[in-house]
């Protein structure tokens, strides 16, 4: 018994030994002097057209510690006030003093720490020092910023929808790499969006699920027809031919195909509320286009599927003037991002061109060019 107690006293004696030496290891390392930052510009607009080159570049000096060390230093971003609760970061090798951001590095830091596209946002910049666990922090400047609307395709996660009606909708056959896709806006694993099929008689409406651009771990019907997936499962047959919303939850197994074949309606169209004037699916642009349409700038129009009101596009939460040739992100009412029911006008009556981009479903996108 006295052994024991001896062996007890030797491994708690070790214990507070070891802890005493952890506590020890982490007050050891102290800064002695703190990095500083600076930038060679205060306000920058950013521009896709220059997405890979240079738009800003940081000088520092790093933060110095009363041992040797070897950090990890990145540039971090935050918004103005928000005190990078929110951060993006930029990382820099641990041997460089200076470095440059790209248009589209720092765009995507943008995007991530919730700046608006197209306007200016006050920013925040400062040097993160990092030593195992322990962060050092430099001063703080502040930087005006314009970003751009970043390409969704880039951003959001997506699978494929290869099959054999691909080809007539300005793909190719049954190729994932080079087929329509469905997006994931949230970042859940649940995809969606529209896919357009020609002719569904025979086998020319087949389609599968695919997802990083590949074969391996495709899915496809698990043979019940009840919207249930399966990998490597059966080929699906659409209905009908037409414009289908495809949803798919990737982890539970399931889909959903409905129709949707988009028209314009309202008063300030030819027919008014009474009809609507449908839609061409173009596959050289892979867009919806009516070609040429009068609209007169004293009425609204809004877009809807199937000559009925379940799916529209509409302006997010109140009405809008649209300005030709410029492009605009369009909400679908089914997805629950659209508040009351707005419409679109124009301010000048006359002839239109109005085309819908729906192949990103992360930003489905709008744009009417005066004839």
């Amino acid at each position: 018994m006295k052994n024991l107690f001896k062996i007890l006293a030797l491994v708690f004696t070790g214990l507070i030994v070891f802890s005493c030496e952890k506590d020890e290891d982490q007050a050891v390392i102290n800064e002695t002097s703190a990095g500083k930052i600076s930038a060679d510009k205060s306000a920058i607009v950013l521009n896709e057209l220059n997405a890979n080159d240079a738009v800003i570049s940081f000088i520092w000096t790093k933060p110095t510690f009363n041992i040797a060390v070897v950090p990890n230093q990145k540039v971090e971003f935050g918004m103005k006030g928000d005190g990078f609760k929110k951060s993006a970061t930029i990382d820099f090798s641990n041997d460089m003093t200076s470095g440059s951001a790209t248009h589209a590095a720092l765009n995507a830091a943008m995007f991530a720490i919730g700046a608006v596209p197209d306007v200016v946002n006050d920013i925040e910049v400062r040097l993160k020092t990092s030593v195992g666990s322990a962060a050092f922090y430099s001063n703080v400047i502040a930087l005006k910023v314009t970003p751009y609307t970043p390409n969704p395709d880039l951003v959001y996660p997506k699978i494929n929808v290869p099959g054999a009606y691909a080809g007539a909708a300005g793909y190719a056959n049954w190729t994932p790499s080079n087929s329509p896709n469905l997006f994931s806006p949230e970042k859940n694993d649940k995809y969606r969006g529209f896919i357009f099929i020609k002719d569904a008689s025979g086998d020319n409406g087949k389609y599968k699920f695919a997802i990083n651009q590949d074969w391996p771990g495709n899915k496809g019907d698990d043979g019940t027809n009840s919207g249930k997936l399966k990998v490597d499962g059966s080929d699906i047959v659409p209905a009908a031919a037409g414009t289908y919303y495809m949803k798919v939850d990737w982890a539970a197994n399931t889909y959903s195909a409905t129709l949707a074949n988009f028209g314009v309606i309202g008063d300030a169209t030819p027919t008014g509320w009474g009809s609507d004037t449908d839609f061409v699916y173009n596959p050289a642009t892979k867009t919806y286009v009516i070609n040429s349409i009068a609209l007169s700038n004293t009425g609204v129009f809004k877009f809807r599927a199937n000559d009925d009101w379940a799916i529209k596009f509409q302006p997010k939460d109140a009405e809008q003037t649209l300005v030709s040739g410029t492009g605009v992100q369009t909400y679908l009412s089914s997805e629950g991002t659209v508040t009351g029911d707005p419409g679109y006008k124009v301010s000048q009556a006359g002839n239109y061109k109005i085309e819908l981009d729906l192949h990103n479903s992360a930003y489905y996108k709008l744009t009417i060019t005066k004839l």
